[in-house]
């Protein structure tokens, strides 16, 4: 399948997403803290950090499932109305009764709408997206009868019918074998070089070394952000598992924000 949008703009050179002094967290126990930074349209940006770091909960908070406590998040123009989100596949009900070709279908919903029909054309595109990762011929098996591969080429070609803007993907090289990996990769590229925006936690460092121009280095607050090989040096690393180390769970307000309110 070619993911290339048929007669679009190219997308525009500027900053994408702002996060502005962000305060993020649950039942006012901050997660992340006060974090400023601008991801670049079409940027493609690891995020990374120990575990605890914020990581799931920054991404979250860009397809606007969480609130902000504090700060803010600004996505440029009408990019909002074009983010597609993929969590960690351990956050998704495999039990839901639902076959595989309905999971990768739900992608069209954003233009067709929950209860709009398909078209030949839509039905073409599932097939298409279904074919570029693999699984024809898997259409009609239940979703709980996937692997994790599996499971992971169905969401992936879902992503592909979304046909979105910003690309948010939580750990989505988690419990796939070393052909899934690959493949997958192979559709991260061909998005950036669609200049797509994509934002992707990851644990792999080498992983992200070689492919990521630029990496957020998060341990509830920013550590680095940058270059990866600028971002991911001995140094950087070592402060943020020694950041983590420090924070106090059960605080329920941060020193900066306890110290603008004396």
């Amino acid at each position: 399948m070619n993911t290339s949008r048929q007669g679009t703009t190219p997308h525009p050179r500027g900053p994408a997403i702002h996060f502005t002094d962000l305060t993020l967290g649950y039942d006012r126990h901050p997660a992340v803290h006060h974090l400023t930074a601008e991801i670049e349209a079409g940027g493609m940006v690891a995020i990374v950090g120990p575990n605890g770091a914020g990581k799931s909960t920054l991404l979250k908070s860009v397809a606007g499932a969480l609130a902000p406590l504090g700060g803010g998040i600004r996505v440029e123009g009408g990019l909002r109305r074009t983010i597609a989100y993929l969590p960690q596949l351990a956050e998704i009900d495999r039990t839901f009764p639902i076959c595989l070709y309905d999971l990768v279908a739900t992608g069209l919903w954003c233009r067709t709408g929950l209860f709009g029909g398909f078209s030949r054309a839509d039905r073409d595109a599932v097939a298409q997206a279904l074919a570029h990762v693999g699984l024809t011929g898997f259409e009609r098996r239940t979703i709980d009868a996937l692997s994790g591969g599996q499971m992971q080429r169905a969401l992936f070609a879902r992503l592909m019918l979304q046909d979105a803007d910003v690309i948010l993907l939580d750990e989505p090289l988690t419990a796939v074998d070393t052909k899934t990996a690959a493949d997958l990769l192979a559709i991260l590229r061909g998005w950036h070089a669609e200049r797509r925006t994509i934002l992707a936690v990851l644990h792999d460092l080498s992983l992200v070394r070689e492919l990521f121009p630029q990496t957020l280095l998060l341990a509830r607050k920013r550590v680095a952000f940058g270059a990866t090989a600028d971002v991911l040096s001995p140094a950087n690393l070592q402060k943020a598992r020694h950041m983590i180390e420090a924070f106090d769970e059960a605080a329920h307000i941060c020193e900066q924000d306890r110290a603008a309110a004396q």
